[in-house]
């Protein structure tokens, strides 16, 4: 779906190292590719997901990220959309100054749902390359790294809704009617001042003087104008005790869980075997770039592949990156000197 150009982009390190880029505007986008080899979750190997995105235009609201998917021979790539089961979904999704997160969804095999995590993970915005990288330990831990530096890790029981509650509310359990969960009651001696409601809320400006050029005849009668009454203190209420009968909040008691269902494969994302990789995104304003994209089971592996492909363009993107945003400056004359200065 959609447009994508084979470029390295307007900055870049060696023009040569080319990747994917969307194009034309307020588009879904969709591509897919199979993997070199299928990946199958087990309980001796990590599940390692990297690659790296960069936004040339001034990104107001789309999505970068990547989708690992099953499928094997069975997998159609034209019919690749938004509805096609995938068992991870990972990268940075920006949509306003306020909304912008690494969305980190996985595949549960015991809910057969694809689970959000629950915390935000932060994102880069910025024009230049930036690497991401989620790994997904049989241990059932994970952790998303953005330039090869860890921003979020934990467990997986723990950040995502793969469990049901192990204690739920006791269906059966109501607060009872006589419960008093009211701290403070009105004082029963307390008693309303006598002629409190005859106190006005305004009166007349002792102050305010009729002008001279009043004329009651053009202007009618004068009056002086309103001014706040010090002396009124608004609706009287009585004062507040303390309650002799309350009991303090009611808490409900809890029982055990009848759907509670403990799940050591939380991990098993790609359990019937992952064969594709592909991005399936919508996107106003396009020009986001895709690269260097590795799927392992060995996060060090990864790491090597980023010292040979990301970090290895890095600095020479930015390098060019600045330059050229330096030479967009507009240059404005001087006021005081005449010179013209660029800013």
């Amino acid at each position: 779906m959609g447009t994508w150009k084979h470029t390295a982009g307007e900055w870049y390190s060696d023009e040569a190292d080319k990747g994917i880029q969307t194009s034309v505007d307020a588009r879904f986008f969709g591509i897919s590719a199979p993997l070199d080899k299928p990946y199958t979750s087990s309980k001796d190997k990590d599940l390692v997901i990297q690659y790296s995105v960069k936004h040339e235009q001034d990104l107001d609201c789309g999505g970068a990220y990547i989708k690992l998917l099953p499928g094997g021979k069975s997998f159609q790539p034209a019919a690749f959309g938004g509805e096609s089961p995938y068992a991870v979904m990972f990268g940075p999704d920006i949509c306003g100054s306020s909304n912008k997160k690494t969305h980190v969804i996985l595949h549960s095999n015991q809910k057969d749902e694809n689970l959000l995590i629950n915390k935000q993970v932060m994102c880069e915005s910025d024009s230049v390359t930036h690497l991401y990288t989620l790994v997904v330990r049989p241990d059932n831990t994970f952790e998303v790294f953005v330039d090869n530096k860890s921003v979020r890790s934990g467990n997986l029981a723990d950040e995502f809704d793969f469990l049901e509650p192990k204690e739920i509310k006791d269906p059966d359990a109501q607060k009872p009617e006589d419960w008093v969960d009211k701290a403070k009651i009105a004082d029963p001696e307390d008693k309303k001042p006598e002629g409190y409601d005859d106190i006005p809320q305004e009166l007349p400006d002792p102050d305010a003087v009729k002008p001279d050029d009043w004329d009651d005849e053009d202007d009618g009668e004068w009056e002086a104008p309103m001014i706040d009454n010090p002396e009124y203190k608004g609706p009287w209420k009585p004062k507040m005790i303390e309650n002799p009968d309350y009991k303090g909040p009611w808490v409900h008691p809890m029982v055990p869980n009848p759907d509670y269902k403990d799940d050591d494969e939380m991990f098993m994302v790609c359990k019937d075997t992952c064969t594709h990789v592909g991005f399936e995104l919508w996107q106003v304003k396009t020009g986001t770039l895709f690269d260097d994209i590795i799927v392992t089971d060995s996060l060090e592996e990864a790491q090597a592949f980023a010292q040979e492909t990301f970090f290895k363009k890095k600095d020479g993107e930015k390098e060019m990156y600045d330059k050229i945003q330096a030479e967009r400056q507009p240059e404005m004359p001087d006021m005081v000197s005449g010179e013209t200065l660029s800013y």
